[in-house]
C-alpha cells in the first residue's frame, strides 16, 4: 500500500484532472506509443495554438478521473500508453488537432475514444468531428448564407433603377439641383 504522501499527490492529480475534465467541452484519449520527441513537440506545439490541454496520465489516475464525471464507457480504452487533449473552448479543436496528426504519424499513433458535453464518442464520430471546419469559417458561411438574399435583392433594386434611366445615384444628384 502506498504510503500517505504519494496517496495525496495522486489524489490531488485525480481531483485536478476531475476538474479539468468537468470544464472541458471535448476530449480526445490517444495512444501516443512510438512517436518521436520531434512529432510530439510538433503537435504539442499546435495544440498550444489551438487552446487545447494536452498530457499523458497514467491510466489507473485517469480512469478515476473519468469515472468521478460519468464517462465510465471509456474505460475499455485506457489499456498501453494514454494520452489526453481536451479543450474547454472549442469542441472541435482537439478532434481536428488530433486527427491531423494521427494521418501524419498513422503508424504510431492512433485516437482510442473521446467525449464531448458528458458523452462518449466513437473513432468514427471524433473523425466525423475533425472533419467540420473551423468556428470562424463557420461563421463566415452563415454570415454569407443570411447576406446572400440582400445582396441579390440589392443586384435587382440596382438593375430595374438603371433600366428605368441611368445609374440610381443620379437621382438625388438631380433633386439637388
Amino acid at each position: 500500500m502506498p504510503n500517505a504522501k504519494v496517496l495525496s499527490e495522486k489524489q490531488a492529480i485525480v481531483a485536478e484532472l476531475t476538474e479539468k475534465l468537468k470544464n472541458a467541452t471535448a476530449g480526445v484519449l490517444v495512444d501516443y506509443s512510438g512517436i518521436t520527441v520531434a512529432e510530439d513537440t510538433e503537435m504539442r506545439r499546435k495544440l498550444r495554438e489551438e487552446k487545447v490541454d494536452y498530457s499523458v496520465i497514467k491510466n489507473t489516475l485517469l480512469k478515476f478521473a473519468i469515472n468521478n464525471i460519468g464517462l465510465e464507457e471509456l474505460d475499455p480504452v485506457l489499456n498501453g500508453t494514454t494520452s489526453i487533449a481536451i479543450s474547454a473552448d472549442d469542441p472541435i479543436a482537439p478532434a481536428k488537432v488530433i486527427k491531423e496528426y494521427a494521418d501524419k504519424f498513422a503508424n504510431h499513433f492512433e485516437i482510442k475514444g473521446g467525449f464531448m458535453d458528458g458523452r462518449v464518442l466513437s473513432v468514427d464520430e471524433i473523425n466525423a468531428l475533425a472533419s467540420i471546419p473551423a468556428l470562424p469559417v463557420l461563421q463566415a458561411q452563415v454570415l454569407g448564407t443570411m447576406l446572400a438574399p440582400i445582396s441579390s435583392f440589392a443586384a435587382v433594386i440596382k438593375a430595374i433603377a438603371e433600366k428605368l434611366g441611368g445609374p440610381a445615384e443620379a437621382e438625388p444628384e438631380a433633386a439637388a439641383e
